[in-house]
């Protein structure tokens, strides 16, 4: 694994790669979610297997704003030239990855694994009960593993960050899309309804949802199940530019 720095006008931007490019094969670049990233190292690894996968670790300092998140995840893939990829977030990352995707013929496919915020869940005092109710199907200590990164961040971030992905709508990226997005749930997730998922899928060209086995961090026992399912399902889409 190698891990290098991107320094914009949002701040610094630390990136973790594994796994080797391929000829006409996307690489898949990953936000994770609320201020955390390492609990997605396991999640990346999965991809290794069948291409180069980068998980973007977004600044923590600066304005705290989904908006200037997805011009530093957009201004990270223009320096880096990857060409064709599949761009996804999990959880509030989703929200950044596909405000990135949107206009970009570099993308091929959005990925967005655990999406939030469904309308049902919109609401700080829901939001934190969903959440409580899924860290108790979450295996392996998951939260625990997270929370050293939320007190490097503090709490004020916190709920600055928790403000900013309330407010913002996801369902109007995705809508804009040019590219299918592939919309992955855990079958216990219980921040989002299979129903609205399958709706966001839909906004997008030819979406997809489909329900893995675990909570909304589903990949964390099981890494190699949602690379196949992106692999699958990307493939064809990997070989031609998003856009036309």
């Amino acid at each position: 694994m190698t891990t290098t720095y991107h320094h914009g006008p949002f701040g610094r931007l630390r990136c973790r790669s594994i796994g080797t490019a391929r000829p006409g094969v996307a690489q898949v670049v990953v936000v994770p979610g609320l201020s955390v990233a390492d609990y997605l190292l396991t999640g990346l690894a999965g991809f290794a297997g069948w291409t180069r996968a980068h998980l973007l670790e977004l600044p923590r300092s600066g304005g705290v704003d989904v908006t200037r998140f997805a011009d530093a995840v957009a201004g990270w893939l223009d320096t880096n030239d990857l060409g064709p990829v599949v761009l996804g977030g999990h959880s509030s990352g989703t929200q950044v990855a596909a405000a990135a995707a949107v206009g970009r013929r570099d993308v091929v496919a959005v990925l967005l694994a655990g999406p939030i915020v469904d309308p049902a869940r919109r609401g700080a005092l829901r939001l934190g009960r969903s959440w409580l109710r899924d860290g108790r199907q979450e295996r392996g200590g998951l939260i625990r593993s997270q929370g050293p990164e939320w007190a490097r961040s503090g709490p004020l971030r916190l709920a600055r960050l928790i403000r900013s992905h309330l407010a913002y709508r996801i369902e109007e990226p995705v809508g804009a899309l040019r590219v299918p997005a592939l919309v992955l749930r855990g079958s216990e997730d219980r921040l989002s309804r299979p129903g609205w998922c399958r709706r966001l899928a839909a906004l997008s060209p030819g979406g997809r949802y489909v329900e893995l086995p675990g909570a909304h961090s589903f990949f964390w026992d099981d890494p190699e199940t949602w690379a196949e399912v992106v692999r699958d399902a990307c493939s064809s889409e990997s070989s031609r530019p998003a856009g036309g």
